[in-house]
């Protein structure tokens, strides 16, 4: 009988397909060139300040700024200018997206590997963890807590690189996830959308899991450093493959997937240099495929059981970088969602909000089956990282509610076809913000009165209050029609959209 790590080397062997590499790449070079990034980085040094006003012009017309203005901004560091930046990042998330603030939950599906990534708790040669994969009954349960006491309508479902997380197990458990529905106080709960983050896979795996009814897919590059990456990732693993990563989204579009998702681990390099990467990575997949990220995602580097280069990696980036990193991404990739997430304390995700972000988890767990069991403790062992706020979604909204957000649960672009090139379109032209604002109010309707605490309910109504108004004066048109749907989910009717 074959040992289970020949199993293992076998499966891997069969994953990578290098035509689908071959196909992107320019007499075998990526788009990621390491040395002109650095050039560009160094030749935008010298802070221009009727520059940089006029790049945040730019970016408030909803333009994609080049490498070369992205490099401009992140040279700057006098505090008037970087005020401009910030207040412009607002205006541009204002515009695009109004003030509404989209939640999810992360649900780890198991956390067997076949990677060795030196930053992470799941690592395959992490002996201290108790491996573990969630049957189709396990996340049923997880999901049931999540959608029908919670309160979520989206979920990012987080799979290891592994034989027992296949794309069959993928689509099995995006189905299960789909089924749930739960009784709650005045109508249902259920997840509405599934985001995945997984493995880069091949075209016909990527169409299995669109034919599931993938929501966003998203691969995270980790470090767009090549050396970087070949010193993170052993080249005995499939994650060693910088360019079957790199390629992933691409392969994505071609399966039909039109909604994709970006990120860099921040503190593997130089956080500059891996801003220059997903800027570099996003105008490559608009030139493309005329398409840019769904999603840009910026997490730090955490603490992990036995991974001692996540204390050790001297890229570590402070709190006013991290800020500042946040606002050059916004107004670089005006029309993207940016999600930040509970890896950060309380105190930066507020921050994160009035940089542009748009996108947040909430009543987080990430230890494999937490939901279930209560996620009481964080386990070093049991999870892949630390968090830094566990706060619950009713805590999470009734703050941002307080600072002027309103949390949307709105799935409702997905199924009327506002997706990829369309959605695109629509966020560019800032008319995406209508459909955001309409929905919002009706989702945010739907979960005070399914969810809500008290306290909570009482700030949401004034937001409420205060939305409701600003439709009927700003796009009376269609206030009679929201009002309709609005008494319909007062009366226990779910799930209503534009």
């Amino acid at each position: 009988m074959e040992k289970s790590n020949d199993l293992k080397v076998k499966w891997a062997d069969r994953v990578i397909k290098q035509d689908e590499i071959d196909r992107y790449t320019k007499s075998g070079k990526d788009f990621i060139d390491d040395d002109v990034l650095n050039q560009i980085l160094s030749t935008n040094q010298k802070t221009d300040s009727a520059r940089i006003r006029e790049i945040c012009d730019k970016s408030l017309s909803i333009e994609t700024l080049t490498l070369d203005e992205t490099a401009a901004l992140l040279a700057v560091s006098d505090p008037d200018l970087l005020e401009i930046m910030r207040e412009t990042a607002l205006k541009v998330k204002l515009k695009v997206y109004d003030n509404r603030i989209v939640t999810f939950a992360p649900l780890y599906m198991g956390n067997e590997c076949v990677n060795n990534c030196l930053y992470c708790g799941f690592r395959n040669q992490n002996n201290s963890v108790t491996r573990n994969v969630l049957s189709m009954e396990d996340i049923r349960r997880e999901t049931e807590v999540l959608s029908g006491k919670i309160g979520h309508k989206r979920l990012i479902v987080v799979y290891g690189e592994h034989p027992k997380t296949d794309v069959n197990y993928m689509v099995d458990s995006i189905k299960t996830i789909y089924d749930v529905k739960v009784k709650t106080r005045k109508g249902f709960g259920q997840i509405r959308r599934v985001n995945v983050n997984a493995a880069p896979m091949s075209i016909e795996d990527l169409k299995k899991l669109q034919k599931a009814g993938l929501g966003t897919y998203q691969v995270f590059q980790e470090t767009y450093h090549h050396r970087t990456y070949s010193l993170m990732h052993p080249k005995n693993t499939i994650k060693g493959n910088y360019a079957w990563r790199l390629y992933a989204l691409h392969r994505a579009f071609e399966a039909g997937i039109d909604d994709v998702g970006l990120g860099a681990l921040f503190g593997l390099y130089d956080w500059r240099f891996e801003v220059m990467g997903l800027i570099a990575h996003s105008r490559e997949l608009e030139s493309r495929f005329g398409i840019g990220p769904h999603t840009i995602s910026f997490p730090r580097l955490e603490p992990a059981d036995n991974a001692p280069y996540t204390t050790t990696s001297g890229y570590q980036v402070s709190d006013e970088d991290f800020k500042k990193l946040m606002v050059v991404i916004r107004l670089s990739v005006p029309y993207t969602g940016m999600i930040i997430t509970a890896r950060e304390s309380a105190e930066i995700r507020r921050k994160a909000f009035l940089f542009g972000c748009t996108q947040t988890d909430a009543s987080t767990c990430i230890g494999i089956g937490g939901y279930s069991k209560g996620c009481i403790l964080q386990e070093g062992n049991d999870q892949q990282f630390i968090l830094g706020d566990t706060r619950s979604l009713d805590e999470v909204i009734r703050e941002y509610a307080k600072m002027g957000f309103i949390t949307s649960f709105c799935t409702a672009g997905y199924r009327c076809g506002r997706t990829g090139e369309c959605i695109m379109d629509l966020l560019k032209t800032g008319q995406e913000g209508v459909f955001c604002k309409l929905n919002a109010i009706l989702t945010f309707r739907e979960w005070l009165d399914d969810f809500a605490s008290e306290e909570t309910r009482i700030v949401g109504e004034e937001v409420i209050k205060r939305e409701l108004g600003e439709v009927k004066e700003k796009i009376p048109e269609l206030y009679p029609k929201l009002i309709e749907q609005y008494k319909k989910i007062q009366s226990g009717s779910r799930d209503l959209y534009f």
